[in-house]
């Protein structure tokens, strides 16, 4: 059956939907600060209405938001348009977004924020009011977001199945992948009827009357077990995943994301929680993952292990691990009075041990460390040996482009091997 949806006619959009800006948007909306290395920190990005407009220009004027059939038009009708008519396109779109809920525009008011009046022509606000605007990322295009980049790094992968996780012990249960058992209490009753009567038989033989089964006969299907697993991502966001010319922290970040889609989706028993670590560390919601910027200029390891060790005591999950991401060795220390002590020079004793003794609390509680490297720096490489020998975790030497492959497949298939 096909459905007619009546709407107020506000002007030619191009034919634009909200979905086809937030692909051409997405590396604005995580962004984190590559733009921006050497002005002053701030630890969220509070982006203005002019900036997301000016984003949305862009796009615009580089023809992402058309297909190949439709570029040379599209382009030929936007050199046609006066700065006003461009002006009120670009307002039509910033609406779509607003009206399609990935994001949520708002202004400050005497009593809080409040949401931005739409006018009747499609416009938001007049311009001396536009730098006062702001907008936030919405939840649900921070799905779109993680959904997006899920598909883009599965896609390079080939096919995979997404699943529960294997281990190595085996249960009874209703899909089978093993060899059958010899029943006892409690365990589910798939039976294996061949095995069974085959036990049956052997015992009595072959009669003419019915066959008796006695409980020693009972033989049950095997499936392999699955796991529930509780992850704490920790993710540094110390000045130097901006620096060097490359931007190593947005790809992390779009791996957090198709991370939390992945689980959420694929793996509903598993809990995901995000730890940040730069001159300290805090657990952050994921929901402002997309806000967050890279921050100071040292890495404060240990800070964040014990953050994660915090929030995993509160997990009750067959596995517990942590997933480190960083391209820096530990470089700062939280001392017991509050003060931070910072050494970015070699591998500093103190702050080394100190680090390491919350890797050797990680492996009593039994949770695993694996650690994505984007960095190759002599320094850091025996610092993360040293923390794969202790938890008996695995280390991945990636870069930025690699990170999600290798993130991802490690997290399915829950291997043993290091990959170096």
């Amino acid at each position: 059956m096909k459905f007619i949806k009546y709407t107020k006619y506000l002007g030619d959009d191009f034919g634009i939907s909200g979905e086809d800006l937030m692909r051409a948007l997405q590396n604005f909306f995580l962004r984190s600060g590559f733009e921006r290395q050497f002005m002053e920190f701030g630890e969220m990005n509070e982006r203005s209405l002019e900036q997301l407009q000016e984003a949305i220009r862009q796009a615009l004027e580089s023809g992402e938001l058309f297909s190949e059939e439709q570029l040379q038009e599209m382009m030929e009708r936007m050199n046609q348009m006066s700065a006003e008519q461009m002006q009120n396109l670009i307002d039509r779109l910033t609406e779509k977004l607003a009206e399609e809920g990935y994001v949520s525009i708002t202004e400050p008011g005497e009593a809080g924020e409040r949401k931005v009046e739409m006018a009747n022509q499609g416009q938001i606000g007049e311009d001396n009011t536009r730098q006062n605007v702001r907008f936030e990322v919405t939840d649900k295009a921070l799905d779109f977001l993680g959904y997006k980049t899920l598909k883009d790094l599965m896609g390079s992968l080939g096919k995979a199945n997404l699943g529960s996780h294997d281990t190595r012990e085996m249960a009874t249960g209703v899909e089978t992948s093993g060899s059958s058992k010899a029943y006892e209490f409690g365990d589910t009753l798939n039976l294996d009827v061949s095995a069974t009567i085959s036990n049956a038989i052997k015992r009595e033989g072959i009669g003419e009357g019915a066959l008796n089964l006695e409980y020693p006969d009972l033989m049950v299907h095997q499936s392999e077990y699955q796991s529930s697993c509780a992850t704490v991502l920790m993710l540094d966001c110390s000045h130097s995943m901006i620096l060097y010319g490359e931007d190593r922290f947005t790809p992390a970040k779009r791996v957090a994301l198709a991370l939390s889609h992945m689980i959420r989706t694929q793996y509903p028993g598993d809990s995901l929680n995000l730890v940040l670590f730069h001159d300290s560390a805090e657990e952050m919601p994921l929901s402002e993952l997309a806000r967050v910027q890279v921050g100071p200029f040292y890495t404060n390891t240990r800070e964040g292990l014990i953050v994660a060790q915090r929030i995993l005591r509160r997990q009750r999950k067959d596995m517990r691990q942590i997933i480190m991401i960083t391209d820096g060795k530990p470089s700062a220390l939280t001392l017991e009075d509050g003060r931070i002590y910072k050494n970015p020079f070699g591998l500093d004793p103190l702050v080394i041990s100190r680090t390491l003794e919350e890797v050797h609390k990680c492996k009593r509680s039994g949770v695993l460390i694996n650690t994505f490297m984007l960095a190759r720096d002599y320094a850091m490489v025996q610092f993360i040996q040293k923390v794969t020998q202790i938890c008996k975790g695995k280390a991945y030497f990636t870069t930025p482009y690699t990170l999600g492959q290798y993130l991802l497949m490690d997290y399915m298939n829950q291997k043993t091997r290091m990959v170096h």
